[in-house]
């Protein structure tokens, strides 16, 4: 079991390492540049390649997103007992609460974990975070149209191709099927060591108050996704996938939002680090009783 864990944990600390030790060995990173390039190639590319030719059913598929949904607003409205709780305003903990890291590191330990059979309930709860992230997150930090962020947002329809062929149980054409996997190939690598660069760059302070968030916000997130997945009557294998997602650290991406909208930084910073170290420990744990 150890071995296995190992297997899993192994490229997911190499890739994130990579990127934190080219950042701290001072070479350059263009983080805007490759941001772009996951955003809105690598990650739309995944989706058609994971979903196209996942196999998944539409109820699955329909019933992990709104399990997915209600999981978000779940931690969402559990974030202002947090925010009592650490003495903090709610506006600052709820995109926390709310965003965990399913993608840059959730998408690879999924990988690893489960192979390509659970990739596909990996990336549909991705993309339902992706959704809220870019929708109710933009409400709430009042930042550009949620629509007009929705429309610009190539994930979107390449969620909505890949709803189509489901629906249909429609394959895409040889060529195109083989365009869309080579150009996924670079997107899971390119995640994890933007997380690295990420990390490095970001300057940490309120180290325990990171650390208690993070030991309150783990165990809320995995007891919600448990019994909701439980009350919907997901498959063992897309509940544990969902459980696993969800308990990712916090999203880097919650750092970028705060520091738009000016609601403590630093102190989010601090979550994103203080979590994703956290979770290089607990994460091989709870896929000890996933796996």
């Amino acid at each position: 079991m150890l071995a296995e864990l190992f297997a899993v944990m192994a490229p997911v600390l190499a890739g994130a390492g990579l990127g934190y030790l080219w950042v701290r060995l001072g070479h350059p990173y263009p983080v805007d540049f490759i941001t772009r390039l996951v955003f809105n190639i690598g990650t739309p590319a995944l989706v058609l390649a994971s979903l196209s030719g996942a196999n998944i059913d539409v109820g699955t598929f329909g019933r992990t997103m709104l399990a997915t949904s209600l999981v978000i607003l779940a931690m969402g409205a559990a974030s202002f007992g947090v925010a009592k709780l650490l003495g903090r305003h709610w506006r600052v903990l709820l995109a926390p609460m709310m965003y965990p890291n399913t993608g840059n590191m959730g998408l690879p330990v999924v990988l690893y974990a489960f192979g390509s059979a659970g990739f596909a309930y990996g990336i549909t709860v991705m993309v339902t975070v992706t959704l809220f992230q870019f929708t109710l997150g933009a409400v709430l930090n009042s930042s550009e149209n949620p629509m007009r962020t929705l429309l610009k947002t190539p994930t979107v329809y390449a969620i909505v191709l890949s709803m189509a062929l489901l629906l249909t149980d429609t394959s895409l054409p040889p060529w195109l099927a083989n365009t869309v996997d080579l150009m996924s190939g670079f997107t899971v690598p390119l995640m994890l060591i933007t997380l690295g660069v990420s990390l490095a760059s970001i300057q940490v302070k309120s180290l325990r108050s990171g650390l208690g968030f993070s030991l309150v916000r783990t165990p809320l997130a995995a007891a919600a996704a448990w019994l909701i997945a439980g009350w919907l009557g997901l498959p063992p294998l897309a509940q544990g996938i969902l459980v696993l997602q969800m308990c990712m650290p916090v999203a880097v991406f919650n750092y970028l939002f705060a520091q738009r909208a000016q609601r403590e930084p630093a102190y989010v910073a601090s979550l994103v680090f203080c979590s994703t170290i956290l979770s290089l420990f607990y994460l091989p744990v709870l896929l000890a009783f996933l796996m």
